[in-house]
């Protein structure tokens, strides 16, 4: 049974980074596409960031060019580095894992990032 945990988030000022961390365990990393999801209060989950096994990723537009995604194979785990944190980014920030060829998704537990000042 596939568990993400994840960790890193909290509070920052407006203009500052936030690097959030998910680690993988009972499956096979390889197998996932691995990306992170934020919600905001009263608006849909909205895709952040997602990579693939072989390290392609893709961003949503709102965090083009301020955030990152990275995946370690070795260690089974993916960040998210966030840069220029605007206000609009606060949300609760969930991992997800899709498993290749399926609808098959995974989540963690969520971890809130507020920006404020």
């Amino acid at each position: 049974q596939v568990q993400l945990v994840e960790s890193g988030g909290g509070l920052v000022q407006p203009g500052g980074s936030l690097r959030l961390s998910c680690r993988l365990s009972g499956s096979i990393f390889s197998l996932f596409d691995m990306g992170w999801y934020r919600q905001a209060p009263g608006k849909q989950r909205e895709l952040v960031a997602v990579v693939t096994p072989g390290g392609t990723s893709m961003y949503g537009d709102s965090v083009k060019g301020r955030f990152s995604i990275s995946r370690n194979n070795a260690e089974n785990t993916v960040d998210l580095q966030m840069n220029s944190l605007k206000s609009d980014d606060t949300a609760v920030y969930y991992c997800n894992a899709r498993r290749l060829g399926t609808f098959e998704n995974d989540w963690g537990q969520g971890t809130q990032v507020t920006v404020s000042s």
